[in-house]
């Protein structure tokens, strides 16, 4: 009596698919910026900027390098069930990534916010 006819069904996923997909970026974007200010200050950074910019160079910080590129990993492989994801994830795989490959060439003493010097 009160079951639903195919198209009615369709229509309901569609709406369902269409809110999930309109909604993880906002607010995947905001989780992204308060992630990251928190952990600037936690490390001592003075902006988000300089923290996503810098070498990591104690072993928390190449932890946290680790976790980064691991948890950017993780969303962009949920973005085969959820496409918006991908977008989410890459740019914590892409910074997390940079450190980690900074710290493995040793590059934990240089600096980018220091312009090189003829």
């Amino acid at each position: 009596m009160f079951g639903l006819a195919g198209p009615e069904v369709f229509v309901i996923l569609v709406g369902f698919v269409l809110v999930l997909v309109v909604l993880s970026v906002p607010v995947g974007i905001a989780l992204f910026a308060w992630t990251f200010g928190r952990r600037a200050r936690r490390f001592g950074y003075p902006s988000t900027g300089a923290y996503l910019r810098s070498a990591p160079g104690t072993d928390a910080e190449k932890r946290d390098a680790a976790d980064l590129a691991l948890r950017g990993l993780v969303l962009c492989v949920l973005g085969i069930l959820l496409p918006p994801l991908v977008l989410v994830g890459l740019v914590p795989l892409f910074y997390g990534g940079r450190k980690l490959t900074y710290a493995s060439m040793g590059l934990g003493l240089v600096d980018d916010a220091d312009p090189p010097r003829a």
